[in-house]
């Protein structure tokens, strides 16, 4: 029985490793090591458990289609693990009610789970401790199934949007009017905006709507948890070329870009591509120069902050003749500190 299963799970992983094409079944018998007669068996055994196993017409070929029910899960030991640890990251998301269904998913998982498993889940559940991680803001999953829908669909999507504490932002020309019962003179309260909306991103604990703002005719950044669609959504749109290249990327360099009270830009004697590892996400751009040579921008809250940046690169650099005296200054401190750390008396 348990040589049967494990078959079963193997061509099970096999059908659903080229969803898109036939696999013959000379073939398939092959890499199970049985008769074509044991092949057809299984085959049968995988549809009755819920599977849509369909056999191709005039030839002995077998695809996987997609099912109207939800057939039993069949999971490898490291499928199982993976699918554990998986839903207890989500027990710890950041979408309000993905929680609740996790831990639900994830009790009735663990009830069938062989003890083997159950402990070795345990084990890693008890010895990993999170740390560092803020509480995140929670957005609603309708909200971001409304987002990715327009997305997908390429349709001009209308929210309300709220400015982050402390900030304002200041109305585009001709924009539609606050919402309803929204004091004008207020600068946090929420604006109506319009996008072409491309990608959602999840960053550091946060989701991040990339789009091209209609009223502003440029490319922007939102927080999704501070955004409320306004349903329904608006005509089609052609979408436009996102520029970095990619969502994740484009915002990485909108976060590092932002109006920080300092901001600096730095020659470092590397590479780009020899430097871009050291940087972590968000902490500045680059813009290469030549094979020995690129540009950092950044920007930090003090300049000690920008010192310290700039240093954790590790690389060789000078300073742009724009930069700010504080800089200067707050480098040298930096340098006579760790000179007097290794000065003997």
């Amino acid at each position: 029985m348990l040589e049967t299963s494990g078959r079963l799970l193997k061509l099970l992983a096999l059908l659903q490793t080229h969803r898109d094409r036939d696999r013959s079944g000379a073939e398939l018998a092959e890499r199970l090591g049985v008769s074509r007669r044991t092949l057809r068996r299984d085959i049968e055994r995988l549809r009755d458990l819920g599977y849509p196993v369909h056999a191709a017409r005039g030839a002995a070929g077998y695809r996987l289609g997609a099912g109207a029910s939800l057939p039993p899960l069949l999971l490898d030991d490291e499928e199982a693990v993976a699918v554990v640890v998986g839903l207890r990251t989500a027990a710890e998301g950041t979408v309000t009610g993905v929680e609740e269904a996790s831990l639900r998913a994830l009790t009735k998982l663990e009830q069938v789970l062989p003890s083997r498993l159950r402990h070795r889940v345990t084990t890693l559940h008890h010895a990993t401790v999170r740390a560092g991680a803020a509480p995140a803001p929670k957005v609603s999953p309708d909200t971001l199934m409304t987002i990715a829908e327009a997305c997908r669909r390429h349709e001009r999507l209308r929210f309300d949007y709220a400015a982050a504490p402390h900030t304002s932002t200041p109305a585009p020309p001709a924009a539609e009017p606050s919402a309803p019962n929204a004091p004008a003179s207020d600068p946090s309260a929420p604006r109506v905006r319009s996008v072409e909306p491309h990608s959602l991103v999840s960053f550091d604990r946060h989701w991040y709507l990339v789009a091209w703002d209609t009223d502003r005719a440029d490319w922007r950044t939102f927080r999704v948890d501070r955004l409320v669609p306004r349903t329904p959504t608006g005509p089609r749109f052609v979408p436009r070329a996102l520029p970095d290249g990619d969502a994740a990327t484009y915002l990485a360099h909108r976060l590092s870009s932002r109006a920080w009270p300092f901001r600096a830009t730095v020659t470092l004697h590397e590479s780009a591509a020899a430097v871009g590892e050291r940087l972590w996400p968000g902490m500045g751009v680059l813009e290469p120069l030549d094979d020995d040579r690129c540009l950092l921008h950044l920007g930090a809250e003090t300049p000690r902050d920008l010192a310290w940046m700039i240093t954790s690169v590790d690389a060789d650099f000078t300073l742009d003749a724009s930069a700010a005296p504080e800089l200067a200054d707050a480098l040298r401190a930096q340098a006579e500190r760790s000179l007097k750390a290794i000065r003997r008396p």
